[in-house]
Parts: structure tokens; sequence; C-alpha cells
């Protein structure tokens, strides 16, 4: 337990001092929300932007933890012979494993610890939200966005692994139905959206926290199937070395 707790520590602090990795998990979340909450100009359909907006950056905060930070820091570690070396030794590569899935987990924390009190402070007052169940939607999405960031890590050189994530990164960000409806993207992209895991979770937490999900039922299903699929393609595909 002691070399596990150690390797937790290791990850945290790894995130921690990574500038790069703070600005894409927190800093940009939170400057989006402010910002699109404050400046009306997205067509949220919303008396209150922040409304539409809040429960869309938390999905967004999760898949760039998730994907993105855990994906590129991967990359660079496989690259440089890291992960082998870590997976030979008394750790062993469960305990591996397991040290960055926690490490996701207490990063996320972290951002919703953030990004919550910010959207209240913003005048988001979502009525009644089921909070267990968007922690429920919460935990697929990251095992959802964790395959798919690990399964890229797992087989593309560093530099490609770290082109490949932040392209994707934007691609979900645009067409996922975070910031923007889905009923504002052209009608070719819209079935295609739905289809995201990104579209899926945001949809998701929309509905459980503040009502407004566009097809809640459709999305889980979507979120659900991500959430299995990803992790066992991850499984298949990554090389630690």
């Amino acid at each position: 337990m002691s070399r596990l707790t150690t390797q937790i520590r290791t990850e945290v602090r790894l995130v921690s001092r990574n500038s790069e990795q703070l600005l894409l998990t927190l800093g940009i979340p939170v400057l989006l929300l402010v910002f699109f909450s404050l400046v009306d100009v997205l067509p949220t359909g919303t008396d209150h932007p922040v409304d539409f907006l809040a429960p869309g950056v938390l999905a967004l905060a999760v898949m760039s933890t998730a994907m993105v930070s855990l994906g590129i820091g991967t990359g660079f570690e496989r690259m440089y012979h890291v992960l082998k070396r870590l997976g030979a030794t008394p750790l062993g590569q469960t305990r591996l494993v397991v040290a960055k899935i926690v490490g996701v987990v207490v990063v996320e924390l972290v951002q919703f610890a953030v990004l919550v009190p910010v959207a209240y402070a913003l005048g988001w007052r979502p009525d009644s939200p089921n909070w267990l169940l968007g922690i429920a939607g919460v935990v697929l999405g990251t095992m959802a966005f964790a395959g798919i960031g690990l399964s890229l890590a797992g087989r593309l050189r560093g530099e490609i692994n770290l082109a490949v994530q932040n392209g994707l990164f934007l691609v979900l960000l645009l067409l996922g139905g975070m910031v923007i409806p889905f009923a504002k993207l052209p009608s070719a992209l819209r079935i295609a959206a739905r289809m995201l895991p990104s579209g899926a979770l945001a949809d998701v937490l929309r509905d459980t926290l503040s009502g407004l999900g566009d097809r809640p039922g459709q999305s889980w299903i979507v979120l659900a199937v991500w959430a299995v699929a990803t992790p066992l393609l991850a499984r298949r595909l990554f090389r630690f070395d």
C-alpha cells in the first residue's frame, strides 16, 4: 500500500508541476465558463448562459483531465521508457495503472471544487440537481475519455500523441455540445455529434444538474457504450514500451 500511495502522490505532483497541463485542466475550463457566462455571444437558448454552460464546462474538465492530461503524460512516459521501468519495479503494472486512475480522480475533484463555486458566483442556480446521478455520469465519462487517451498514448510516439490528443480535444469541444447546443450545429453534423462521448457526457450532466438535457436517455446509453468500449480498446492496444 505504501508503494501505491507514493506513486499516487507522484502522479498528482507531476500534474501540479506541469504548467501546460494545469492550463488545460483548470485554466481553460474556468476561462470559458467566466467569459461566455459574462459575454452573451453563444446561442445557449437560456435566460442565463451559465445555466447551459456550467454542466458543459464540468464535462469539459473531465475530458481535459481523463483524456488529454492523462494521455499526453502517459505517452511521454512510455516514449522515455519510464513505464517499462516502473512496471518492472516492485510497484508493478497494476499498481501503476491504479495510481494513474486515482491521480485523475484527485485532479477532477480539484477541478470541481473550483468550477462549481465559480459557476454559483456567476449566478448558476440549478433546480434540485441530482448530484449522485451526475457523479455516476462523471465516472462513466472518466472511463470513456481515459480509454481514448490511453489507446492513443499506448501506440503513438510522444510528439505525435501530443498533437493528436490536442487536436481531438478541440474537435470534441466544438462538436460535443459543451459550449454550443446541438440544435445550432449543421444538420449534417448533429447526428454524429450526439454519438460523441463529449456530447453524451455534457447532455447527461446538463440533465442531472440543470434539467436542460436534450436527449438524456440516448445520452446515457451512448456514454455507457463508450465507457465500456474504450477501456477494452486501450487494454488491447496499450504497450508499456
